[in-house]
């Protein structure tokens, strides 16, 4: 665990910084996506493997450590260019995003290389899809940044878009897939991870160009997560899954079941204290990114460092 906490450490910090600091006058939706850049993209790279004997492979997973914090440097640089420097009527900032769309093709790669050598294994084509998501994010991170209007949508969209990407589209897949490696595989489990790599594609395509089909991949993905998210705390119960790992791995499934019950009370709460959806988002945001997503993973990263460890004994 160490390298990776010396990894996540420094991104922990300046995402603090981002959040509370009003150096940093950045919109909710760019303070989620530096945390994504600094503190879950690491943690993502915690959590993958790579054959030892696939020098191609290997090459990419060494740059991909390499490069995440300089690449995330840049995505920073690029948004406070825009929000900060006042370079936003410029190329400038669109040129810095750049950096992030490159690190981000290398985990799509990455991605790639894990779904063509496991050899159609259906957990490993969960994980390659995520990470060919977050190639995806970067795309739409850069068309913000860029503030270019694609399909007829406004940079905001793109910002949304990006965001999607960076966190369920690219880590549901990816907790699915990390799922599938420890557990006893079920009839349904390959139409749940069909259904979480077509998902957000439909989400992604309703978000530009219509309303019903990003309701149809809304309730198709959140009833993947409820799927997930039931299993994984029985298996939890069972006992199945290594204990240091339970708690941020239930409070990420509670953290999840909390934004459904949120959502259901929204219009009584609405009405009793005169909300709008602008007073939610900063609470279904954080219940995802800082729940659901960050406690996830680090549940996750706990149960491969352990399997790594007693691997090394069996071994040994």
């Amino acid at each position: 665990m160490k390298p990776l906490i010396v990894r996540t450490i420094p991104g922990g910090i300046i995402t603090i910084l981002i959040f509370y600091l009003d150096y940093f006058p950045f919109n909710l939706v760019e303070k989620f996506l530096m945390f994504a850049a600094f503190v879950i993209v690491p943690l993502v790279i915690g959590v993958l493997r790579y054959d030892e004997k696939n020098k191609h492979q290997r090459s990419i997973f060494a740059a991909i450590k390499l490069l995440q914090f300089p690449a995330a440097l840049l995505a920073l640089a690029s948004v406070m260019g825009s929000k900060t420097c006042g370079l936003g009527s410029t190329a400038i900032p669109g040129t810095l995003s750049l950096g992030w769309l490159l690190f981000t093709f290398l985990l799509g790669i990455y991605g790639l290389t894990i779904i063509v050598n496991r050899k159609g294994r259906t957990e490993e084509i969960a994980i390659g899809a995520g990470l060919v998501y977050f190639f995806i994010g970067g795309i739409w991170f850069t068309l913000y940044q860029y503030q270019f209007d694609l399909f007829q949508a406004k940079p905001a969209t793109h910002a949304l878009s990006s965001l999607h990407f960076h966190f369920s589209s690219a880590i549901v897949p990816i907790f699915i897939g990390l799922l599938g490696r420890v557990m006893t595989k079920k009839s349904w489990y390959p139409w749940v991870v069909a259904v979480d790599i077509i998902g957000p594609i439909l989400i992604a395509i309703g978000i530009i160009f219509s309303k019903p089909i990003e309701y149809i991949g809304v309730t198709l993905f959140a009833c993947n997560i409820a799927i997930y998210t039931t299993y994984l705390l029985g298996y939890l119960k069972r006992g199945s899954l290594l204990n240091k790992s339970n708690f941020f791995l239930v409070l990420s499934c509670i953290s999840f079941y909390t934004i459904v019950v949120v959502s259901i009370c929204y219009p009584l709460l609405k009405n009793m204290f005169s909300l709008t959806i602008h007073d939610f988002i900063p609470i279904y945001g954080s219940l995802h990114a800082f729940g659901f997503v960050l406690c996830g993973l680090i549940g996750w990263v706990y149960i491969i460092d352990s399997l790594k460890k007693l691997t090394k004994k069996g071994v040994s």
